[in-house]
């Protein structure tokens, strides 16, 4: 398993020592990368589809993804309003002065999910079983984090910067600290190792991660657990970002995790104004990168 763990790491790493400059390179990988998303969660829903007992494991798993939804929500929350409470955030008002469109925000939240649902439908009604399915799925993911590395080198961002963030680092760390508290609290109820439980609760949010990770280590089932659990945090930021952000900006910006830097963005922008952008997007890289690190030191200690 570290030797696995070390394969999915090293590509982001890779990614992120290569330095471009190609502007018209740079918009590729974007749509590469977008397009490896929808791809990677398509063949997740594959496996889920073509899993022994899917009907019989159905209820098992609406329970487990709501009990991390639920406690890592009260976790998360009571972790970033410390954070809050030690280190408060003012928010300019100018902030509030516009706001995104939150049903076209909404409905590409749910495009994740019509991906993982389209592969679940062609796994269990029309293809056949497909033996290199999990390959092909690993070897996407790997493609899609050194793509990813990529962009985060090239994104025009000071990495010295982004780490001397004190807002952003603070929230990233107390995101993850009490992510990790809510995987220890849950391991007995899941019925996990404590450290599979640990590498559940470190998705951040990013759903097309953690998906395929803990799918390739624990089966399809947890695989489906682990990215429905991911991707409804984004829905649920999407929702509480605005009304949290104006007096609580660490415990609005720190739930939505790893999306801070990308698809939550905007909502972040649009609702708190530009001071907090630079502590978005710090917070989303430091999450971004310890994902991955996470969940690879975890599932290899099984």
């Amino acid at each position: 398993m570290l030797t696995g763990a070390l394969l999915i790491l090293a590509p982001l790493f890779l990614g992120f020592a290569l330095p471009l400059e190609n502007r018209q390179l740079m918009t590729a990988i974007h749509y590469t990368v977008e397009g490896l998303v929808y791809f990677i969660l398509a063949l997740l829903g594959l496996g889920l589809g073509q899993m022994e007992g899917l009907a019989l494991q159905l209820g098992n798993m609406a329970i487990q993804v709501t009990a991390l939804v639920i406690v890592l929500l009260l976790a998360n929350m009571a972790g970033l309003w410390i954070f809050h409470r030690w280190q408060p955030m003012n928010v300019a008002a100018e902030g509030f002065s516009s706001r995104p469109g939150y049903r076209r925000l909404f409905l590409a939240g749910l495009k994740p999910l019509a991906a993982v649902a389209v592969g679940v439908l062609a796994g269990y009604f029309i293809l056949p079983n497909l033996p290199m399915a999990e390959d092909l799925a690993t070897w996407s993911l790997m493609l899609l984090l050194f793509l990813i590395g990529l962009q985060l080198r090239n994104a025009g961002l000071s990495l010295r910067k982004l780490l001397m963030n004190r807002q952003g680092l603070g929230i990233a760390l107390a995101m993850a600290s009490s992510s990790l508290l809510a995987g220890l609290v849950l391991t007995p109820w899941l019925d996990l190792t404590w450290h599979e439980s640990l590498a559940l609760a470190s998705g951040f949010g990013w759903y097309s991660l953690s998906g395929i990770v803990v799918g390739d280590a624990l089966g399809p089932a947890w695989g489906g657990v682990a990215f429905l659990n991911d991707v409804i945090r984004e829905i649920i930021a999407l929702a509480i970002i605005p009304l949290l952000i104006a007096r609580r900006p660490a415990m609005a910006i720190g739930y939505g995790g790893a999306t801070a830097m990308d698809f939550t963005l905007p909502v972040i922008r649009s609702s708190g104004g530009l001071t907090c952008v630079p502590v978005a997007i710090a917070s989303g890289f430091v999450l971004s990168f310890l994902s991955p690190v996470l969940m690879g030191v975890f599932l290899s200690l099984g």
